[in-house]
């Protein structure tokens, strides 16, 4: 039971970490083929992330060693269960007979599989089926080729009856979803004008300035992380200890000469490109307007990262504070980019408005 839980622990982090990857290409392509963005569905797809992760780690973790690994046979008999069933009831314990619960624990694993199926992808009965059938197959290979040749021989039973209790989970998962009234039903099926300008709320707006942290963040560790990879295999630990603050300082430069020029060659920082906004009316120079509204959003995050610790361990929680709490009381939730350059925050498939905006009173 311990191992179990421990699985299903190592699923949900897992799915935190994989979600926070995907979160700024799930947000723009959200806005993009949908107008907004939603807790609902967003809940609904972290948690398939998060069940995707958990049928991974429950089906083919903990992955033993090589030498520990015992060879398993094959269960092609479709009705191997009706005995175990048999056995059960005779036994008088049914409800706790391991086979049995077994055979309930796949039906139940697969059940969420139907919901999915329903309330992202909008399909019935024989998608899941097959999607149910489909996925569960491609486990038990999984299992009986050793994991693809990663072991000399299957280590866990490539059971038949697995694939059918596999299958009716998440046929009943559909079926109970497609059962649900429709007021309980994730509306999802309804046309949807992408195009229409929607409010430029705060909500919104803190979900841009989210994506342009995470863009920064996940950007340093895509540089650094090769970076220092390379450099222990070269010089080793010691060594390449010695060059954090070097290779930290350089990834911090590159992404800086990339969010500005992404600023001023589209307009937009990447948090608002993915959250369809932009900023407009400016008595500005545009190229001007554009730096400066840099500095006083994602750029002055990354400037003031460049300060020594003593300095840059203050001063850049202060900024994401300030930069936080001005997004509430300001015109349009424009915030501190807004204040600094003139303009004001709109949708970005609104009618072009050029005309100049006085600042905030």
């Amino acid at each position: 039971m311990r191992d179990q839980v421990a699985l299903g622990a190592l699923a949900i982090v897992a799915g935190v970490l994989v979600g926070i990857v995907l979160f700024v290409p799930f947000v723009a392509v959200s806005y993009r083929r949908r107008g907004g963005l939603t807790f609902g569905r967003f809940a609904l797809w972290f948690s398939l992330l998060v069940y995707v992760l958990a049928i991974w780690t429950y089906t083919l973790l903990p992955l033993p060693s090589p030498e520990s690994i015992r060879c398993a046979g094959v269960n092609l008999d479709p009705l191997d269960f009706v005995g175990d069933i048999r056995g059960a009831i005779s036994r008088g314990s049914p409800l706790t007979d391991p086979a049995v619960l077994q055979l309930v624990l796949n039906v139940m694993l697969f059940l969420p599989l139907g919901f999915f199926v329903r309330g992202l992808f909008r399909r019935g009965i024989l998608v899941a089926l097959l999607s149910g059938f489909g996925l569960s197959l491609f486990i038990e290979c999984t299992q009986l080729t050793g994991v693809w040749g990663l072991y000399p021989c299957a280590y866990r039973v490539f059971d038949v009856v697995d694939l059918m209790t596999n299958t009716l989970g998440a046929v009943l998962g559909v079926t109970l979803a497609l059962l649900l009234p429709r007021a309980m039903r994730v509306r999802d099926g309804e046309r949807i004008d992408a195009d229409r300008p929607r409010p430029v709320t705060s909500l919104r707006r803190l979900i841009g300035m989210l994506c342009d942290l995470l863009v920064v963040g996940l950007g340093s560790t895509a540089i650094l992380l090769p970076w220092q990879i390379v450099d222990v295999l070269l010089r080793g630990s010691d060594a390449a200890a010695d060059d954090d603050a070097i290779a930290q300082l350089v990834a911090n430069l590159v992404l800086i000469v990339v969010t500005l020029t992404w600023t001023l060659v589209t307009g937009r920082t990447p948090g608002n490109a993915a959250v369809q906004l932009r900023y407009t009316g400016s008595r500005l120079p545009s190229a001007l307007a554009r730096i400066v509204r840099y500095v006083g959003g994602i750029g002055g995050f990354q400037l003031l990262n460049l300060l020594p610790g003593e300095y840059g361990s203050w001063l850049v929680p202060l900024f994401v504070l300030v930069s936080f709490i001005l997004v509430f009381p300001t015109r349009t939730h424009r915030g501190l980019p807004g204040l600094v350059s003139g303009q004001r925050l709109v949708d970005a498939r609104a009618a072009d408005e050029r005309e100049p905006v006085a600042a905030d009173s």
